[in-house]
C-alpha cells in the first residue's frame, strides 16, 4: 500500500471511532447505527440504517435534504400507535357524547383488558373473532363489543393514529329481537301486591312506566317541565336516538304523576326520594320485588313490552304503536304483531266470504242480447 494509501486508510480509521453528531449505535456492540435529526418541522426523526459507514453517509444525506426542503421518503412512518392510546380516546369520546357512558365505559375497560398493549395495526379481524367468540357472550352482547371497537378504530383514523379499521371485515351476529316478555295479569297483581307492602311510594313509578312504555333512563330524567298536565302530554327528550316524542298520558299515567307532584316542589327531576336528591333508575326496589314474586326472566324493559304489547292485543294498529315506542324502524314494532291474533284471524276470515261469492255467484245478470259491438275503423287500425 502506497504513501497515500495509507493517509485515506487513517482518516477511514479516525473517523470511525471518534464520536459523530447524529450518529449513534442503539445497542452498544450491536454494529447496527442509527441517525437522528431535524426535520424542516423540526420534529425530531430517528432511522435505523446498518454499519456506522453507511449511517454517516445517510445523515449527511437527510441534513442535505432537510436544508433543500426534500420530502422525506415515503417509507418514513412514525411509531405505532397503542391500542391503550385509541381506547383513551374513545373512553373521552364517550363520556361526552353517549348517554350510555357507564356500559360504554365498562366495555371500553373490557377491551383494554385484552388489548390494550397491542399496537392497533397488529389486530386482525381474526384476532377480533376468535376473542369474542370465546367469551360464550349471546349475539348482542357480541355486536355490542363490535361496534364499541368499530368505534375506537374509527376515532383512531379520524384523529390521524391508525390507517385502518380491522372491525369492518367482522361479519356482525344475527340477533333474535322476536323475544316478547310482557306482565300477565296475574303476574302484574302479584308485583303490585308485594309494592304496596313494601315500597307502596313507588308504585307511581310501576304506573307511568306500564302506561307510557318509556325506557327506564327516559323515565328517570324526566323533569316537571316536560309534564303538561293541561294538553294531558309528556315530552320525552332524553330518547335513545335523541329526538324528542310525545305521549299522551292516560288516566292511570295522569294519577301516578299527580300524586308525585303533590308530594314534590313543582321543580327540578319527577322521581325523587324523600330529601328531594333525584333517583337512578330505581333498581333498589323493582329487583327485589321482581325477585319476591317470582317473575322468571324479567327485567324493567319488560314494562315497555308490556305497554306495547297491551295496545297491540287491544286492536291499535302498529304505526301508532311505533309512534308511542320511540321506534326508528316499523321492524322493531312488527314483532308485536302476532299478539293480534283476532286481527289476523279476521284478515284471513275474509278470503271465506270471497271463496263463497265465486261458488254462489250472484243472480243478477246483464241482458247482453242487444249489444253489438262497434264495427272497426280500418284506417285507425292501418
Amino acid at each position: 500500500m502506497g504513501e497515500e494509501g495509507r493517509e485515506t486508510a487513517e482518516e477511514e480509521r479516525k473517523l470511525m471511532t471518534r464520536k459523530t453528531r447524529g450518529i449513534f449505535e442503539k445497542v452498544p456492540g450491536s454494529g447496527v447505527w442509527w441517525i437522528r435529526f431535524a426535520d424542516s418541522t423540526g420534529r425530531i426523526r430517528r432511522e435505523k440504517v446498518g454499519n456506522k459507514a453507511a449511517a454517516i453517509k445517510l445523515y449527511a444525506k437527510r441534513k442535505t435534504e432537510v436544508l433543500q426542503g426534500v420530502k422525506l421518503p415515503e417509507n418514513f412512518r412514525a411509531k405505532p400507535v397503542e391500542m391503550r392510546v385509541l381506547i383513551a380516546d374513545a373512553l373521552e369520546h364517550c363520556r361526552n357524547n353517549n348517554r350510555g357512558f357507564a356500559q360504554d365505559r365498562v366495555r371500553l375497560l373490557t377491551i383494554l383488558r385484552e388489548f390494550g398493549s397491542r399496537t392497533a395495526a397488529s389486530i386482525t379481524p381474526q384476532d377480533i373473532e376468535r376473542w369474542v367468540a370465546g367469551n360464550g357472550w349471546s349475539a348482542g352482547t357480541i355486536n355490542r363489543f363490535r361496534a364499541t371497537l368499530s368505534l375506537i378504530f374509527r376515532l383512531g383514523i379520524a384523529n390521524r393514529k391508525t390507517e385502518s379499521n380491522p372491525v369492518k371485515l367482522v361479519r356482525r351476529k344475527k340477533e333474535n329481537n322476536g323475544r316478547v316478555r310482557f306482565l300477565s295479569a296475574e303476574e302484574e297483581m302479584s308485583l303490585r301486591a308485594i309494592l304496596a307492602s313494601r315500597h307502596p311510594e313507588h308504585l307511581p313509578e310501576l304506573d307511568i312506566a306500564l302506561n307510557t312504555g318509556i325506557r327506564r333512563g327516559e323515565q328517570y330524567s324526566l323533569m316537571w317541565k316536560d309534564v303538561d298536565f293541561g294538553t294531558k302530554l309528556l315530552a320525552v327528550s332524553q330518547t335513545k336516538n335523541g329526538e324528542t316524542r310525545y305521549i299522551p298520558l292516560n288516566t292511570t299515567a295522569l294519577a301516578g304523576l299527580n300524586e308525585l307532584y303533590r308530594n314534590s316542589s313543582g321543580e327540578g327531576y319527577v322521581f325523587t326520594n324523600r330529601h328531594g336528591d333525584r333517583l337512578l333508575k330505581g333498581r333498589h326496589w323493582f329487583e327485589p320485588a321482581v325477585r319476591e314474586a317470582n317473575l322468571k326472566d324479567f327485567s324493567w324493559h319488560c314494562l315497555r313490552h308490556t305497554f306495547a304489547s297491551r295496545l297491540v292485543m287491544a286492536g291499535v294498529d302498529l304505526r301508532t304503536v311505533q309512534q308511542l315506542m320511540g321506534h326508528k324502524a316499523i321492524q322493531m314494532t312488527v314483532r308485536y304483531a302476532h299478539l293480534a291474533p283476532e286481527h289476523q284471524m279476521a284478515a284471513v276470515e275474509r278470503l271465506c266470504s270471497v271463496s263463497s261469492t265465486l261458488q254462489h255467484p250472484t243472480d243478477t245478470t246483464t241482458d247482453t242480447t242487444h249489444f253489438q259491438a262497434p264495427e272497426l275503423n280500418a284506417r285507425a287500425i292501418n
